[in-house]
């Protein structure tokens, strides 16, 4: 079965990357999910969940926005402003952060400032979602994967 070559990128350098069977990303005309031989793509990202399947298994991971290209060859490139894996992420902070997020958006007067703290809500709401599913279903995490798979 053909599998796609995905890589993750932030500022921050690779946040994943291997061989998988396909990945489900937010994009700003809906979520996607790309398969194997998809058609090439690229498309704008925002704040929101990514899914990576392989072999029966999910890893979710958060991503703040960004970019993803679907190349020929089953490669497929996520440029990323910024992300994390869910088990990285503090629920408690997150949450904290959301309502102080959703509190400066109500007090925002001006566009810049009003723009800020809509992206700030926008990617607080995105953390505590994939937190909170990433522990109602108890998903196998990355430390279970071989060293090889691991980009930290």
């Amino acid at each position: 079965m053909a599998t796609l070559n995905f890589t993750l990128t932030t500022p921050d350098g690779k946040l994943f990357q291997d061989e998988v069977d396909q990945v489900t990303l937010a994009t700003s005309e809906g979520q996607i999910t790309i398969l194997p031989n998809h058609i090439p793509l690229v498309s704008v990202l925002v704040p929101g969940e990514a899914i990576i399947k392989k072999k029966n298994r999910e890893v979710p991971l958060v991503i703040y926005g960004g970019f993803v290209e679907v190349r020929p060859k089953n490669t497929v490139v996520v440029l990323g402003d910024a992300g994390e894996r869910a088990e990285q992420i503090d629920l408690e902070i997150s949450e904290l952060a959301r309502q102080k997020a959703q509190q400066l958006k109500r007090e925002k007067f001006n566009t810049a400032d009003y723009e800020d703290a809509a992206l700030a809500l926008e990617r607080e709401i995105a953390r505590v979602h994939v937190a909170r599913k990433h522990r109602a279903r108890k998903y196998n995490t990355l430390e279970q994967e071989p060293e090889e798979h691991r980009v930290v």
